[in-house]
């Protein structure tokens, strides 16, 4: 457990080699770290690599392109 007792960090708005140092610098304690802030469908990869358990992207919900359909049902 890190100092303070947390088991779940939340690193938020930092580059992949700054997670990176984070995450090794945490190796084997029992903490879960998520990486959210600033990335997107092109930078998701690299933080995955860092080895963070969860990467959150507002990006999904906020960035998304609106589409125009309809469901027409016939009705006998």
């Amino acid at each position: 457990m890190v100092d303070g007792g947390a088991n779940r960090i939340l690193l938020d708005n930092m580059s992949p080699d700054l997670v990176t140092s984070i995450v090794t610098e945490y190796a084997g304690e029992e903490v879960v770290f998520e990486a959210s802030g600033g990335i997107n469908l092109d930078t998701a990869a690299a933080y995955a690599a860092t080895g963070v358990h969860f990467v959150s992207m507002g990006a999904l919900t906020h960035s998304v392109r609106a589409v125009g359909f309809s469901l027409l049902f016939g009705l006998a």
